[in-house]
């Protein structure tokens, strides 16, 4: 099951240009085009309503969106604006429409009911606003694992030593030694974890000059039902990293989303910016190569993850101490869903 009624990461603003642009997302096939007259990303089920053809083979008119079988065209709002040959239009010549805000460099679709689409509620990510101080560079996966198995490998960070450790990692013992404090929200969570006195990893120091010992930091808000903001880094070890860390040292914001297609797959999306060399775009480009290379291990073994969870189930599955987060945003996540799932008995007739 899917909690429905949140926002959604659709994809970055960039990838949707002029011609129409399909994902399926919660498991409703949707096209993506912007419209002509305004640019706003617009976002239609991808199906038009008089045979079934998928609009994704259309093309964007001064209207709307042309579908590329008989010419019906559609506005953004998924009014059927033109048939041709064919001077009156039936009220029901209309396909679904869903709810898009292009925010940060990100285009937000809301999946559920579309009167409880407040935009108050998209997640604020000014980063991606500020390239002289966050120069970045974004990408997307097509990961074949659920969502949420992505989230989990986000929530419990002792697996970076292990998967890690030419990039990212560092020491399994100060992973596994490592401060951490989590605080639970209605909306997800929040925690951080404090490596005291470790090595810096290979990625801190290709990136910049650092002791033999740091203080390192790695911060995490999660935010149901798929955002995760990190803020992650370094500081030469008794210069007081815990009270200030905006000082000279290593430092990189992460943006990931991550956003189901299908119950065993899923859209990656993520961005990693620079908060050390701002002036270097070679520096940019690294520190990509580096997160890069490092979730593609993450999706590896998530892939492989999943195709054995399909295979041989959940039972016997345990949980240890570094699920601590983990357990917390499965608890948040499983609360919105019920909470769903209760409205939507309510509203049931006879119920």
């Amino acid at each position: 099951m899917f909690v429905k009624n949140a926002w959604y990461v659709a994809a970055w603003a960039s990838e949707v240009e002029a011609a129409p642009f399909s994902r399926t997302l919660c498991g409703v096939p949707v096209v993506l085009f912007r419209d002509p007259g305004t640019g706003k990303v617009a976002a239609l089920l991808d199906r038009c309503c008089h045979r079934g053809t998928p609009l994704r083979f259309g093309q964007v008119v001064p209207e709307g969106l042309e579908c590329g079988y008989h010419g019906m065209v559609f506005d953004a709002a998924g009014t059927c604006v033109r048939i041709p040959g064919q001077a009156s239009i039936p009220p029901k010549a209309r396909v679904q429409s869903f709810p898009v805000v292009e925010r940060d460099e990100l285009v937000w679709i809301w999946m559920g009911e579309p009167e409880q689409a407040d935009p108050a509620r998209i997640v604020s990510y000014p980063f991606h606003n500020d390239h002289a101080a966050w120069p970045h560079k974004c990408q997307v996966y097509h990961v074949k694992a659920s969502s949420m198995l992505l989230v989990d490998n986000l929530m419990d960070l002792t697996h970076l030593a292990f998967v890690h450790k030419n990039t990212i990692g560092g020491n399994p013992k100060a992973h596994v030694e490592a401060r951490m404090t989590v605080t639970p929200a209605d909306d997800g969570l929040h925690f951080i974890r404090w490596l005291m006195d470790s090595a810096p990893p290979p990625t801190y120091t290709k990136a910049v000059s650092l002791a033999e010992r740091i203080d390192r930091w790695m911060e995490f808000r999660y935010i149901v039902p798929g955002t995760v903001l990190q803020w992650t880094g370094g500081i030469d070890s008794g210069k007081g990293a815990v009270e200030n860390r905006d000082q000279p040292g290593f430092s990189l914001r992460i943006f990931h989303g991550l956003t189901p297609e299908t119950e065993t797959t899923c859209f990656y999306f993520w961005s990693a910016a620079n908060g050390y060399r701002q002036d270097d775009p070679g520096a940019t480009d690294a520190l990509f190569h580096e997160i890069d290379t490092a979730f593609r291990e993450d999706k590896a073994i998530v892939e492989a993850q999943q195709a054995m969870l399909t295979d041989r189930g959940e039972q016997g599955l345990i949980d240890i101490v570094s699920d601590a987060a983990r357990i917390h945003m499965r608890r948040a996540v499983k609360r919105m869903i019920a909470a769903e799932t209760q409205a939507e008995a309510g509203h049931t007739p006879g119920a």
